[in-house]
């Protein structure tokens, strides 16, 4: 929290955690003049990707107990995790096997249907679709998307909350050879320029808390990021203040527990 002060950041909206820190942290942020919301731990199904920050169901009605559970400890918005992460040893792929859509959409339902924004960890062509079609409120990552995964993102109210310093700040690092990373950071500039000229809502989100991404630092380097892929500093800002603006609008707890 003193990071972020010291980094002028008035606004964070953290994923959770399995050890309720994310939860502390909320109630600590207003001595910090921080506007903090968290989903106070992410959803994962069991036997897929999330365990790192969250609480497993293994079917609906165990969701929708998470879903009131977060609500009880203070969440102001529902995260879930319906795909795995960047596999890189294989360009393109994606750990896992991401949830069925039909499962993602009753899921989506469930949240809203508590009053309760929807943070989906999501990538890959599949998983982002099926995320965007059930109607999630933010898209995290989405990294490798096709030309028709756009498209749907762009006929969306679904803002896409890119976090390109996850990767971008790896370089030259040496946990991961430079020639796997860099395949991974032109696709996903080439995706911002195509999201910015199709009018995609799009936020800034930097992960913090990976490997490199440090409490305020990460996102000044992540909205760096945007205006050196655009060439274009002030419109990277306008369109990045528009995205932020939708997703403090989204996130905004509409229920009383």
């Amino acid at each position: 929290l003193e990071a972020y002060k010291k980094a002028g950041i008035s606004f964070v909206r953290d994923g959770g955690d399995p050890y309720g820190a994310s939860v502390l942290a909320r109630k600590l942020a207003p001595e910090y003049d921080i506007d903090y919301r968290t989903s106070a731990f992410a959803i994962h199904k069991a036997g897929h990707y999330g365990s790192i920050v969250g609480k497993s169901f293994t079917d609906l009605k165990e969701f929708h107990s998470l879903v009131l559970e977060a609500g009880r400890q203070g969440a102001d918005f529902i995260k879930i995790m319906t795909t795995g992460i960047l596999d890189f040893n294989e360009h393109g792929a994606i750990t896992g096997t991401p949830l069925d859509g039909s499962e993602v959409k009753e899921m989506v339902h469930i949240a809203h249907e508590e009053g309760m924004a929807v943070m989906s960890h999501t990538n890959g062509d599949y998983g982002v679709q099926a995320a965007v079609a059930a109607g999630v409120d933010s898209l995290e990552h989405g990294n490798y998307m096709n030309e028709e995964s756009l498209a749907m993102l762009a006929e969306s109210d679904t803002v896409w909350v890119p976090t390109l310093v996850t990767v971008r700040n790896l370089l030259g690092d040496g946990r991961y050879d430079d020639e796997t990373l860099k395949p991974i950071i032109e696709s996903a500039e080439e995706n911002i320029r195509k999201a910015f000229r199709l009018g995609i809502k799009t936020a800034p989100g930097s992960d913090a808390g990976a490997y490199r991404v440090l409490h305020g630092k990460g996102i000044r380097d992540e909205v760096q990021s945007f205006a050196e892929i655009l060439g274009d500093q002030d419109a990277a800002y306008r369109w990045l203040a528009e995205g932020e603006a939708e997703i403090k609008k989204k996130f905004t707890v509409t229920v009383h527990w």
